[in-house]
């Protein structure tokens, strides 16, 4: 991966794209230090070292956001509303005909569906940005915070609407500077934002690793977790390169003068099929409780059971409920984004068919079959990975910010490699060397 970024900058184009990127994702980090008009941020600071956060409701949009959801600054939604109405336009992309058809019209139609997700992404803000603000002026953003209260002091509607107004710009903002990487830098812009968000809370979470340790003065502690993490980083990288290749065949065919097909191919079924999304659908239902229950006014038997039962992520019921909704979400999503039968048609359309397997239904049932089998792992796979955090918790009392295990370990591994086989496919374009030197 080094060799590849050292020879980058040696081709003077490939150095302008990544310094183009890096000079985006500094401004985008200046971004996130930046506190909303309205917000005093000396308390928020005081907050912030008193007391833990609340992460079983914000964790997840905290970690996205690179901590600065908890600092309630400009980018304090960071790329959350993008990823969200992303996997909806998604999903409605399989339940609505007019979508559909628009994802088949080519870049036309992508353009199209692009511009919808820009506009559910601004409506997502709005709402998010005003369950922010709500949150923080109650007080309960922070817990055991002495003056969680006082984080913003006044209370009008004027003020209220201008910090709903400049979080909302802030993830137009974001979203704009992710385009702007992927139209002129390296690699996926909402990916690479997405990266150094998660990365950047890695040295403050290893280091409260270390403060809380107390073998060695927690330098035992910290070596553990580094170790566990090189593992883990190793597992991830492993699972996520594995394959199932179905080889395919095309029959020759005679058009004109000329033959056309006779070659073989595959198709590539990874074992992690669905990718990050099951995690972060189970995430999101389960906060839905948990949001719910810390709104509701009084108390009553089914909130004190929400609170004792599915807000504490080392609770049993928690545990089990979470591993059950990835595995389940891992087989749905892996339902809706891969479909056999249309494989098939289009494999028996343009004269493609699976050595041994007969063209048509036959094709589609096997191909069923044998992604039933590797998501079955893929989706354990996925559920002992998110459950890491956890385990640490459990285990050795490592705190909930345990950097190496969940959605970021995923989403740091996946995106590395993604952005390196960018990188090393346009350098090959550009000093491919071919047999004779």
């Amino acid at each position: 991966m080094l060799t590849a970024f050292a020879r980058a900058f040696k081709t003077p184009d490939l150095r302008k794209k990544l310094l183009f990127t890096l000079g985006i994702i500094v401004i985008y980090r200046l971004g996130t230090h930046i506190p909303i008009p309205g917000v005093d941020y000396s308390n928020v600071q005081k907050c912030i070292d008193q007391a833990n956060a609340n992460q079983g409701l914000f964790g997840l949009v905290n970690m996205f956001s690179g901590g600065a959801l908890l600092q309630i600054t400009i980018f304090a939604l960071g790329i959350m509303p993008y990823i969200t109405a992303s996997i909806i336009l998604q999903l409605l992309t399989v339940v609505i005909p007019r979508l559909e058809a628009l994802k088949k019209e080519g870049q036309a139609g992508t353009a199209k569906i692009t511009q919808y997700t820009r506009y559910l992404t601004i409506a997502l803000a709005i709402l998010q940005g005003t369950g922010l603000v709500a949150t923080a002026r109650t007080g309960t953003l922070f817990q055991g915070c002495s003056v969680a209260s006082e984080i913003v002091p006044e209370q009008s509607i004027f003020v209220t609407i201008t910090m709903v107004i400049t979080m909302t710009a802030g993830t137009a903002a974001v979203m704009w500077l992710g385009e702007l990487i992927t139209d002129r830098g390296i690699g996926n812009g909402m990916s690479i934002l997405m990266f150094i968000s998660i990365a950047a809370t890695f040295p403050a979470a290893l280091w409260g690793i270390k403060k809380s340790g107390d073998l060695a003065g927690g330098w035992i502690e910290f070596g553990t977790v580094i170790l566990v993490g090189l593992f883990m980083v190793g597992l991830v990288v492993f699972v996520e390169q594995a394959q199932r290749r179905i080889p395919v065949q095309y029959a020759k065919r005679m058009i004109g003068r000329r033959s056309y097909g006779g070659t073989s191919t595959y198709i590539p079924l990874k074992v992690n099929q669905a990718g990050i999304i099951p995690v972060i659908f189970a995430s999101s239902l389960l906060y839905i409780p948990a949001l719910v229950a810390q709104f509701a006014g009084g108390q009553s038997s089914w909130k004190t059971w929400i609170e004792q039962n599915l807000t504490k992520g080392d609770h049993p019921i928690y545990i089990v409920t979470y591993f059950v909704l990835i595995v389940f979400f891992a087989f749905f999503y892996v339902a809706i984004s891969f479909n056999p039968e249309e494989v098939a048609d289009n494999m028996k359309k343009y004269g493609g068919f699976i050595p041994g397997i007969r063209a048509g239904r036959p094709t589609a049932e096997y191909l069923s079959y044998v992604l039933n089998r590797i998501t079955w792992p893929g989706s354990l796979y996925l559920g002992l990975i998110a459950l890491v955090p956890t385990m640490a918790l459990v285990g050795f009392g490592a705190n909930q910010n345990f950097p190496f295990g969940g959605t970021s370990i995923l989403i740091i591994v996946g995106v590395g490699l993604e952005t390196v086989k960018q990188i090393e496919s346009q350098l090959q374009q550009r000093n491919y060397e071919g047999f004779l030197r």
